[in-house]
């Protein structure tokens, strides 16, 4: 499955640039990774595999599904804190030292959005790579970036 997505991104990348201006002197000849952009219309691979915008699917179901997240950086979220988006929806949040709390979560046509306190709001998906995960949350108090790192080291959280 990683040869086919590597190799989709490849010819991907191939298609964009197709016409690549010619390296100058002592420049490599390779494609070259740019910083992760605002969510475009369509994901954006780089030559590392990183995705800006929507995440890839593996049967239907976004990378970032089924997998604990650990916070850290953010602008509002404690670093150490944890999310788990399950499969079914369910949003899994702690924090070091304090209560969990449950929401949920929806990916459709590209978008994400995530519920929490009864509150639906969009966020974007700033990076999505395979251990790391930066979402961009527009909740009512405004933007709030959200730097993760995959924690496989912490089980899955079960619902009780």
């Amino acid at each position: 499955m990683r040869k086919l997505i590597l190799a989709t991104s490849l010819v991907a990348l191939a298609a964009c640039n197709a016409n690549p201006p010619p390296a100058g002197p002592g420049e490599a000849t390779t494609p070259r990774e740019t910083a992760a952009a605002p969510t475009p219309a369509t994901p954006v691979p780089s030559a590392t595999g990183a995705t800006a915008g929507p995440p890839p699917a593996d049967a239907g179901r976004p990378a970032f599904v089924d997998r604990v997240w650990r916070v850290t950086s953010s602008s509002a979220v404690a670093a150490g804190s944890t999310y788990a988006f399950l499969g079914d929806g369910t949003l899994l949040m702690e924090t070091p030292g304090g209560t969990p709390a449950s929401g949920q979560w929806h990916y459709a046509d590209g978008q994400l959005t995530m519920t929490e306190e009864s509150i639906t709001y969009p966020v974007d998906i700033v990076l999505l790579q395979d251990n790391r995960f930066t979402i961009r949350s527009n909740n009512p108090g405004g933007a709030v970036m959200i730097e993760m790192t995959a924690a496989p080291e912490l089980p899955l959280p079960q619902l009780q």
